[in-house]
């Protein structure tokens, strides 16, 4: 009962400095209801009498229809602006629900609403709080005022567009991008102080790898290579070399789906381990032998495929709790390497295994793209292992997840799955999948 209190309290106290009334809040929610093309709310005293209930002594947790409709509601600020990020009303709001107790699911998707709905109408500023706004706008103006706080703005923007990924359509994090890639360039380009410096330029490294990515996932390859040697060229210039390995994986992984010919995909996987053994992050280095290991198997390199995976596991045994890269790459990820390299130089049914196991460990919503492609290779293994009929029953749920995503890298290796269902084009079975593939994407 203690933490609902809580939530109460941070619901009055979230009204109350607005200057609104019990009545406000319920106009305010039935307009925004009558906006969104919401069914008609009941009259606003008995939505007054709702308000009232969530902030009383014996509160209640408002019901999910309300939850959106008050998530709307704060996140525009009293002037009207969306603020979405760190430090606003939202995320007050989003916290006060998780006291009442809602799920951090339920919490989490609530915040990717109202993110979409930022694309559409505040961009990255909705990602800021006010106080960062505003430190921006002076440090763009004359760079040599900017702040450690305005690094670490700009730096949260890009965690959380990549947080994002799998959940909100990668062109809408596009646009959510673009404008921390422009603010680092026009701080770049002045006289930054010394410790800023270091700090934009890390948040410039890390903003050009996700766009690279985002680039190629809405297939614009030119723009995605470009991106890609900016943002190796910021890391070179930083000096950490972990950095600069998480630059050449992330490149290598899009040209590795892209590119017919794995020679390129191993330059740069082998660049990567280079940076990563002179590193600072072990969870870095991990998966890049994990990433060599899955290039050797796919070239058909058995034993040097293992002795990379072997020190991948190897690195994961040696990880703690302060890695500096942030990366959550885990044991589950590694069995997901596993089992490629079980698919391309070892047992297809261990395979299949070890890719059941990974996309049972797969379950955030940050690793759905991850959880559909292992979903994929677990049904080319079912191919390999002669049940065709199975491994077309969960490329549908893969079809799914990829139309869920938006991923390109899930549609390729969908295609690649259903080429090696050729044999048995004539059965019903791969027709009901090519109709589905058609229906939802479109190909």
């Amino acid at each position: 009962m203690g933490t609902q209190i809580a939530g109460a309290a941070t619901l009055k106290r979230l009204r109350h400095r607005r200057g609104w009334s019990l009545a406000d809040v319920a106009r305010g929610l039935t307009h925004i209801a009558a906006n969104l093309r919401h069914p008609r709310l009941p009259a606003v005293a008995s939505v007054q009498r709702s308000v009232a209930r969530w902030e009383s002594a014996a509160p209640t947790l408002p019901d999910d229809r309300y939850q959106l409709l008050l998530a709307h509601l704060y996140a525009r600020t009293p002037a009207g602006q969306m603020s979405v990020g760190a430090g606003s009303d939202l995320a007050e709001l989003l916290g006060a629900l998780l006291d009442l107790g809602e799920s951090e699911t339920r919490v989490a998707a609530l915040r990717t609403a109202l993110i979409r709905t930022a694309t559409d109408t505040g961009g990255m500023l909705s990602l800021l709080d006010p106080s960062t706004q505003s430190e921006l706008s002076v440090a763009l103006a004359d760079p040599s005022r900017a702040t450690e706080e305005t690094a670490a703005g700009l730096a949260a923007v890009v965690a959380d567009v990549n947080s994002q990924v799998g959940a909100v359509p990668m062109v809408r994090l596009q646009l959510l991008l673009a404008p921390v890639l422009d603010a680092c360039r026009s701080l770049q380009a002045g006289p930054l102080p010394d410790p800023v410096a270091a700090q934009v330029r890390a948040v410039a490294v890390a903003a050009c790898t996700l766009a690279g990515r985002l680039a190629f996932e809405n297939r614009d390859d030119g723009a995605s290579r470009a991106l890609y040697g900016a943002a190796t060229m910021q890391a070179e210039a930083l000096g950490d070399a972990w950095r600069r390995a998480a630059v050449h994986m992330s490149h290598a992984l899009v040209t590795l789906y892209s590119s017919p010919d794995l020679a390129d995909a191993r330059q740069l996987v082998d660049q990567a381990v280079r940076a990563a053994r002179t590193g600072d992050s072990v969870r870095v280095r991990a998966r890049a032998h994990a990433l060599q290991a899955e290039v050797a198997a796919r070239a058909g390199l058995e034993r040097q495929a293992q002795a990379a995976l072997g020190l991948a596991w190897y690195d994961i045994a040696d990880q703690d709790d302060g890695d500096p890269s942030g990366s959550s790459f885990s044991a589950g990820h590694l069995r997901g390497f596993e089992g490629v390299c079980e698919l391309y130089i070892g047992d297809p049914a261990r395979a299949h295994d070890r890719f059941a196991a990974a996309a049972a460990a797969l379950v955030a919503p940050r690793e759905q793209v991850q959880r559909a492609i292992v979903t994929t290779d677990q049904a080319l293994a079912r191919i390999r292992m002669g049940e065709p009929q199975s491994a077309a029953e969960l490329l549908h749920e893969c079809v799914l997840a990829a139309a869920t995503t938006g991923g390109r890298v899930p549609a390729i290796r969908l295609r690649r799955a259903r080429g090696e269902l050729r044999p048995w084009r004539r059965e019903d079975f791969v027709a009901d999948l090519d109709d589905h593939l058609m229906d939802v994407l479109g190909a």
